[in-house]
């Protein structure tokens, strides 16, 4: 399929690593030229290197988005651009208990107002355009929060309420605004970390042997597998299409079937 992406610029908040690596990858084998974000230089500039590499198109920016002058540097650098994916966030550990308020205003600076800034500096010039995508990285936790880390699934829970309101703020004019969610994601970390755990418990020592036992025991996917960053990154891609231009304002969870669940 033709998400008919050629001749537009993406800007991938936090891209440098992760999924936002993926999302990356996955704009720029569409034909988009992509701005890799980190908040190192060289960081960013590896990933677009990657890019490049591949016989596509990226550039390097880079900035402390989780603060206003950081967030105005990578939007001057960045220039123009078409298609926003609000990527960068953190999920810290935490509980009711335990985090104190500094980590409460942490996760908001991270995980919702670096995604403010950036859609501040961006919307106006989409608006005028009369075409944009702005596509915020939430989680399923704000379908269905868990108890932990309470701090973490009240900022990404902002984004839902964020993703509607700046949708009819931008109501015919072009520009759609959604929110991508996914539930647990198959990166190197997360695999490592059930790999350990998966030998301790005595059920195996490839992910092929672990990974059932992880379904099994901490999830209720009905896939059988564990979605993989490029899973994500193809869902953001088709998001941040022409061809998407009937989804709008729409949470979209991509997690497996683990909410399975009607809305």
């Amino acid at each position: 399929m033709d998400l008919q992406l050629n001749g537009k610029r993406a800007l991938v908040s936090g891209s440098h690593r992760g999924t936002g690596r993926a999302i990356a990858h996955a704009l720029a084998r569409e034909g988009a030229h992509v701005l890799v974000h980190g908040f190192e230089l060289d960081a960013a500039e590896a990933v677009a290197a990657e890019i490049r590499e591949k016989g596509f198109g990226a550039s390097a920016v880079a900035g402390d988005i989780t603060r206003d002058e950081g967030a105005a540097k990578v939007a001057s650098e960045a220039g123009e651009i078409d298609i926003l994916i609000n990527n960068y966030g953190t999920a810290d550990a935490g509980s009711w208990t335990r985090t104190e308020t500094d980590g409460w205003i942490d996760a908001y600076e991270k995980n919702v107002l670096s995604a403010v800034r950036l859609t501040r500096a961006f919307m106006g010039g989409m608006k005028e355009k009369g075409w944009g995508r702005i596509v915020m990285l939430g989680t399923i936790g704000s379908t269905e929060p868990a108890a932990r880390m309470p701090h973490y699934y009240a900022s990404k829970g902002a984004l839902a309420t964020m993703t509607v309101s700046l949708a009819k703020e931008l109501a015919g004019t072009g520009v759609t605004v959604n929110l991508v969610s996914p539930g647990l994601i198959r990166t190197k970390e997360v695999e490592e970390r059930f790999l350990a755990q998966g030998r301790e418990r005595g059920w195996g020592e490839t992910w092929e042997e672990v990974e059932p036992h992880v379904l099994k025991n901490f999830m209720g996917n009905l896939t059988g597998h564990i979605p993989r960053p490029e899973e994500i990154a193809d869902l953001v891609a088709f998001v941040a299409s022409p061809l998407s231009g009937a989804i709008n304002a729409l949470n979209i969870r991509i997690d497996g079937g683990t909410t399975a669940l009607v809305t």
